[in-house]
């Protein structure tokens, strides 16, 4: 498999096109968008999870220990992962490994949504952190790689304050 087999996200150039990343097109900033929504999810779902402990420990039951698994299992999931999507990324294709990362994410918050008890929940947080552990960093590169190198310092901070979007959000989702 070539570079260019691997598939970009759009703004991102296809290596030896002699295409300009993010120079007179919107795909620059629909990466930026696009890699931002994600990695908010992310963080959004750590802090929900959090938030929602005592009524995870009143629909599923369990003890501490469960409600521990329950935010460790995607911690340790998503800190044992990062380096070997990061990997991953470089070997297969980092907008492929990328989608892949997201879907998993999805259809394991989804499954997380749909846990019918506590050791169903841990599983499915486990690889919802495995997701994320593929989402953060290969976001970055991606976004980076829209960019030429001189012009990428402000779309990397737009990406990286992204996540303090939650603060607000969280207020306003408890305040309801």
């Amino acid at each position: 498999m070539t570079a260019s087999d691997r598939g970009t996200l759009p703004g991102t150039a296809r290596p030896g096109t002699g295409q300009q990343p993010g120079r007179g097109t919107s795909g620059g900033a629909l990466t930026l968008l696009l890699t931002s929504a994600a990695s908010f999810m992310v963080i959004l779902d750590a802090l929900v999870v959090v938030t929602a402990l005592p009524s995870i420990h009143h629909d599923l039951g369990g003890g501490i220990s469960t409600l521990q698994w329950t935010v460790s299992a995607y911690t340790i999931a998503f800190g044992a992962g990062i380096l070997t999507a990061a990997a991953l990324g470089d070997r297969l294709g980092r907008r492929r490994v990328y989608v892949a990362g997201l879907a998993l994410f999805t259809a394991a918050s989804a499954a997380c949504a749909l846990a019918p008890n506590s050791t169903t929940l841990i599983t499915f947080r486990a690889f919802q952190g495995m997701g994320a552990a593929i989402i953060m960093p290969l976001g970055l590169t991606l976004l980076t790689s829209a960019f030429p190198r001189s012009g990428a310092a402000p779309w990397s901070a737009s990406w990286a304050a992204s996540p303090g979007w939650r603060s607000p959000v969280a207020r306003w989702s408890e305040a309801r």
